[in-house]
C-alpha cells in the first residue's frame, strides 16, 4: 500500500513540475507576443496571470486604436466629400475606389462634361502606368455657360504594391476670368494715364519755349484740361475701389425726389454748356428707397452725365420714375447717338468705350457705367439698357422699394 502511495506522489510531483514548466513557457510566449504587438506595454512579473493581463491590455489598446482609426477615416471621408474640387481615387487596376460629390457630376456625365470624364480616366491610366504625377490637363467646355476645368493626377504610393492614382478636378472658370479682368485693367489704366501724362509733358515743354502770350494761354488751358482728365480718372478709380470693397457705408431711407434733384443739380452746368435741357417728371414725395445716399446720387449723376455727353446739342434728357409697389424704377433717356447692339453687353465694363474718338472729345474716363453697375448691385437692384443706334438710349435703375407708405404710379411720372 505504501508503495502505491509513493508512486502516486511521484506521478503528482512530475505532473506538477510539467504543468509549472508549461505555464512558464506559455507565460514567456504570451509576454513576447504582447511586446511585439505593443512595445509600450510593460510587464511587472513573469507569471501566467501577469502574461494574461499584458495580453488583455494589448487587446484593449488595439480595440481603442481601431475605433480611433475608424473615426478618423470617417472624418476624412466627410471632409473629402465637402471639397469644392472633384476627388477620384483609383485602384492599381484602374477601378474607382472613392469619388466625392463633385467628381460624381463629371463621371457618367452627358454632353460637355463627358469630355471631362474621358480626361479623368486618361490621366488616371497615365499615372498608374508611369507611377508618377502628370502635367496638368486643361479642358475647355464651350457650354453654355463656357467653363474651363483643370485635371491633375498624382501617384498613390502603396509600398511594394502597385501604385494607384489620385485625380483632382477643379473648375477654374472664375479664376481665369478674374485674371483676365486684372490683365485688362492694368493694360487699360496704363493706357488711360499714359496718354494725358504724355500730353502734359509735351504741352509743358512747348509752353516753356513759347513767347506769344496768346499761344501760351491756349497751351496753359490745354494743360489744365489734361490735368483735370488725369484727376477725374484717379477719382473714379478710387470711387470704384471704395464701392467694390464695401457694400454700403450707410443704409437709411432716402427720398427718390431728393436723389434725382441732387444728381440733376450736379450735372446742370455741363448740360447748360451744351445747351441740353433736362426734363424731370413729377416724383411723389413719399417715394423712397433704403441705401447709401452718396452712392445712389453718384449712380444717377453718372447716368445723367453720360446722357449729356452723348446727346446732340440743343436736345433733351428726360428723367422719369415709376413703381409697382415693390420696385422703384428711375429711367434716364437721351436722344443722342445711341449704342450699337453688339456693344450693349459690354458698356458696363471698365474703360470700355463704344466710340473712342467721341470719348476723347467728351473727356470721359470709361468708368462711369462700371460705377453705376456696382452701386446698383450693392443695393440689390439692377440697371437695364435699351438703346437704338441713332435714336438714343434709356438707362433704367431698378431698386427695391423702401419701407413705409408710398405712392404707386402706373406709368413714368
Amino acid at each position: 500500500m505504501s508503495a502505491v502511495l509513493a508512486v502516486l506522489v511521484v506521478v503528482l510531483v512530475v505532473a506538477l513540475v510539467l504543468v509549472l514548466v508549461q505555464q512558464r513557457h506559455l507565460s514567456r510566449r504570451l509576454l513576447a507576443a504582447g511586446s511585439r504587438l505593443d512595445p509600450d506595454v510593460v510587464a511587472t512579473g513573469t507569471g501566467l496571470a501577469e502574461a494574461t493581463s499584458v495580453v488583455e491590455r494589448v487587446v484593449d489598446r488595439a480595440l481603442v486604436a481601431g475605433d480611433d482609426q475608424s473615426v478618423a477615416e470617417a472624418r476624412l471621408t466627410a471632409a473629402l466629400r465637402m471639397l469644392p474640387q472633384g476627388v477620384v481615387l483609383f485602384e492599381p487596376d484602374g477601378s474607382i475606389l472613392f469619388r466625392n460629390k463633385v467628381a460624381k457630376s463629371y463621371l457618367s456625365a452627358r454632353h460637355g462634361d463627358a469630355l471631362v470624364e474621358e480626361a479623368i480616366y486618361e490621366v488616371a491610366e497615365t499615372v498608374i502606368a508611369t507611377g508618377g504625377s502628370v502635367p496638368d490637363r486643361s479642358v475647355d467646355l464651350f457650354g453654355p455657360p463656357r467653363r474651363t476645368v483643370v485635371i491633375r493626377g498624382f501617384a498613390v504610393d502603396a509600398g511594394d504594391d502597385p501604385a494607384g492614382a489620385l485625380v483632382i478636378v477643379e473648375d477654374v472658370t472664375e479664376r481665369r476670368r478674374l485674371e483676365s479682368v486684372r490683365r485688362d485693367f492694368v493694360a487699360n489704366i496704363s493706357h488711360e494715364l499714359k496718354t494725358p501724362v504724355g500730353a502734359l509733358g509735351l504741352l509743358a515743354e512747348t509752353l516753356a519755349a513759347e513767347d506769344d502770350p496768346e499761344i501760351s494761354r491756349r497751351l496753359a488751358e490745354r494743360i489744365l484740361t489734361e490735368a483735370f482728365r488725369v484727376g477725374r480718372t484717379i477719382d473714379d478709380l478710387l470711387e470704384l475701389s471704395r464701392i467694390e470693397v464695401a457694400e454700403s457705408e450707410v443704409h437709411e431711407p432716402v427720398s427718390v425726389a431728393d436723389l434725382v434733384g441732387e444728381a440733376v443739380d450736379r450735372v446742370r452746368g455741363a448740360a447748360d454748356q451744351r445747351r441740353i435741357g433736362i426734363a424731370v417728371d413729377a416724383i411723389p414725395e413719399r417715394l423712397g428707397v433704403v441705401g447709401d445716399r452718396r452712392q445712389l446720387v453718384s449712380a444717377l449723376y453718372n447716368l445723367l452725365e453720360n446722357a449729356v455727353k452723348y446727346s446732340d446739342p440743343e436736345s433733351s434728357v428726360e428723367v422719369r420714375t415709376r413703381t409697382d409697389g415693390r420696385v422703384v424704377e428711375v429711367a434716364v433717356r437721351d436722344h443722342g447717338i445711341g449704342i450699337p447692339r453688339r456693344d450693349l453687353e459690354r458698356v458696363f465694363e471698365r474703360f470700355y468705350r463704344v466710340d473712342r474718338a467721341r470719348s476723347r472729345e467728351t473727356g470721359g474716363t470709361g468708368l462711369g457705367l462700371a460705377i453705376v453697375r456696382h452701386i446698383v448691385q450693392n443695393h440689390h437692384g439692377e440697371v437695364l439698357l435699351d438703346s437704338e443706334e441713332g435714336q438714343g438710349s434709356t438707362f433704367t435703375l431698378r431698386l427695391p422699394l423702401g419701407s413705409g407708405p408710398v405712392a404707386v404710379s402706373d406709368e413714368a411720372g
